[in-house]
């Protein structure tokens, strides 16, 4: 416990909001008190079951607690009730009935949440020419033949190989079973799913139909993040994405951040199994759940293609990450993968359903990286293009047809909404578009679920159902650059005062300034702001995506790049006009600013419906420069530099042309200045 806080401290992810609460507070209590999304309808008696929570164990080094087995109270006879009556997962506790004993970490379930999560990662259209691993073949097959024995996998062999062309087939014994009965069902004729990857030597058989069969074969394209998990189901017959659908990553519980996790991993015995455990479940929850969506049987899912950063790519693999947390960030393998369904434990697709897995660049930069260089590729470009993939964790690509750099940049949660004291992920009631008059310093916003503006007729009938909530990833971007554009805010990163803004709206906490962005409190709701912190908080994660682009500049020996491409959910939602004032991203025209959507998706989208593909990513890979930027002392040169609003020292032309920034500055005595450094009267 807090030495100067004698009460535990209890945390809650994926919110990461904290707080210190008596012993025997019930948790929904402190999920309530801090404005933690925790459903409840029967108002805490053990009957609804809407807040069920999952409380993590052992050494959280990111929070700097250790939480030990008996830091709820015992399981009670209202839960044993519950779970004998109605079913409740493994580890989990319901929140009117768990009470505090001692510093704990408690992740909140997407289905606890009131305002569920909106994972943006809709599939982009995309022209790709199939060249899909696995397909459907209808094949007439011999009858057998007491003058010329054989096996009926031989004759089939044979007739595929005559019929079409295709040699060396082999089968499993779950698809042995049921090959006879088939044959003879369907009186020697079939239709055979086949799998032949490019990095196989034969053709697989993976299951087979009596006649022919026409219903269709599916397979997974999916972008495994630290955040969220995003799936595409396609048609492997014509690419065409049947539904698309997303869950956060049950990691989260175990570290925000890729490094949070390694160190889970490192301190608890185990760990590592724990996350891998996590994640699969979600993976066949989400297959369970998209297949559903599209109306279709889960085993006719036959392949799956997933793209993710180094950490992500090692837990799914039950791999131990801890190699990935210190230099030289060793990868147990960096090629591309081909394995069965079966032992990744997805067992919501078919039985023999396959699983390829994208190579990795380096031990920070990922599959997810690949994928995007596949969707967009820098490789074949004209012109100088700078990539970025927004994340907790950035990815970067700069270059053109003649060489092509990556890195990775720690940019932490701050961009997905956490460590944000109104902060929350994307969902409806979350601010995500910000506006800031200049005069009034009046604002207006929107949020998710809602097309009108604050300010509009109607809005506030509009959001009754969802309420103001927060702000999340996108909005506290676009409020970090208003204010700086309305004059709250100096380069430095300093907030004015109600006095030197003009404005009722700056308050003062201690010696730092806030601006009310909402106030809701008159009727129960909560008091949105951003505060100091938080502009510290968005200054350090973009400080840290400026530097990573601006040392693979200097790789290349370059002040500017024609364009920039911001790519992955979070990406597709930020203004770009916003991200330049607050200099996330280099100088350039804003017309060659662009988004590309989930392109990491995209990328794995393309490796599941081309076989040609994956041989092209495999060997582009190879010939990307990893810059590694835990290593360069160039990076905190740039990192410094890039504190300021939008930068210290870099001119930043492109955007004077359209935007004048305020030549204001709050700074006083032991104040942080442009520089970064602190200053004294």
């Amino acid at each position: 416990m807090n030495a100067l806080n004698k009460d535990p401290l209890v945390i809650f992810t994926p919110s990461g909001k904290r707080g210190h609460f008596p012993v025997g507070t019930p948790v929904l209590t402190a999920a309530r008190q801090l404005g933690v999304d925790l459903d409840s309808v029967c108002g805490g008696r053990g009957i609804c079951s809407k807040c069920q929570v999952t409380p993590g164990y052992g050494e959280f080094a990111k929070h700097g607690v250790t939480v030990e087995a008996d830091a709820l109270s015992g399981w009670n006879s209202v839960e044993e009730r519950y779970k004998s009556k109605r079913g409740m997962i493994d580890g989990r506790r319901l929140g009117c009935q768990a009470t505090i004993q001692s510093d704990v970490v408690i992740d909140v379930p997407p289905e606890s949440q009131v305002h569920k999560q909106v994972v943006r990662k809709a599939a982009t259209a995309r022209d790709i020419i199939m060249d899909p691993a696995t397909r459907l073949y209808y094949v007439e097959v011999a009858e057998p033949d007491m003058h010329e024995p054989s096996g009926d996998l031989e004759r089939l062999g044979k007739a595929l190989k005559e019929q079409w062309d295709i040699k060396e087939v082999y089968a499993d014994l779950d698809v042995l079973r049921k090959l006879q009965p088939t044959l003879r069902k369907g009186e020697w004729k079939v239709t055979v799913a086949l799998h032949r990857g490019n990095r196989d030597a034969r053709t697989r058989v993976l299951d087979i139909w009596p006649g022919f069969y026409d219903e269709g074969i599916y397979g997974l394209a999916i972008d495994l993040g630290s955040t969220t998990i995003a799936a595409h189901l396609c048609d492997l017959r014509d690419g065409r994405v049947l539904a698309s659908s997303g869950v956060m990553n049950p990691q989260i519980r175990f570290g925000e951040d890729l490094m949070s996790r390694v160190s889970y991993a490192m301190m608890n015995p185990g760990g590592d199994r724990e996350m891998t455990a996590a994640v699969r479940t979600a993976l066949n929850g989400l297959a369970q759940t998209i297949s559903t969506e599209a109306d279709i049987d889960p085993t006719r899912i036959m392949e799956a293609v997933f793209v993710c950063n180094p950490v992500m790519h090692h837990l799914l693999l039950g791999i131990d990450p801890v190699e990935l947390g210190q230099a030289p960030f060793a990868l147990a393998t960096s090629d591309a993968m081909s394995l069965d369904a079966a032992e990744l434990e997805l067992k919501t697709l078919n039985a023999n359903a396959r699983v390829y897995i994208l190579p990795l660049i380096a031990g920070h930069v990922g599959a997810d990286c690949a994928a995007v260089a596949l969707s967009e590729e820098p490789n074949k470009s004209d012109d100088m293009v700078l990539i970025v993939d927004v994340g907790t964790n950035a990815e970067l690509l700069l270059g053109d047809k003649h060489k092509v750099l990556a890195c990775s940049s720690p940019t932490g949660p701050a961009f997905e909404g956490a460590q944000i004291s109104s902060g929350q992920r994307a969902a409806p009631g979350a601010i995500e578009r910000v506006e800031i008059d200049a005069v009034t310093k009046e604002p207006r916003f929107k949020v998710i679920g809602c097309d009108l503006w604050s300010t509009d007729p109607g809005f506030d009938a509009a959001t009754a159902s969802t309420g103001i909530t927060g702000i999340c990833g996108s909005g506290i971007i676009e409020a970090v650059a208003e204010m700086r554009m309305a004059g709250l805010v100096d380069a430095s990163g300093l907030v004015a005062s109600a006095e030197q803004a003009g404005t009722p709206r700056m308050i003062a906490e201690g010696r730092t300034n806030s601006y009310l962005m909402h106030d809701a409190s008159a009727s129960g709701g909560p008091r949105i702001m951003v505060t100091q912190g938080d502009i510290r908080a968005i200054q350090l994660a973009k400080s840290a995506l400026y530097a990573g682009a601006r040392l693979l500049m200097d790789e290349l020996n370059i002040d500017t790049v024609d364009r920039v491409v911001l790519a992955g959910a979070f990406g597709a939602h930020i203004s770009t006009k916003h991200a330049m004032v607050l200099g996330m991203i280099p100088d350039a025209p804003l017309a060659k600013v662009s988004s590309a959507g989930n392109a990491a998706g995209t990328g794995a989208r393309i490796a599941l419906c081309s076989n040609a593909a994956r041989t092209e990513i495999e060997r582009v890979v190879r010939e990307i420069h990893k810059v590694e930027t835990a290593i360069e002392p160039r990076f905190q040169e740039h990192f410094v530099a890039a504190n300021a609003i939008p930068h210290a020292t870099a001119p930043f032309p492109e955007l004077a042309t359209i935007v004048t920034l305020p030549d204001v500055s709050f700074n006083a005595a032991g104040a942080v200045g442009a520089d970064g450094r602190r200053r004294r009267r």
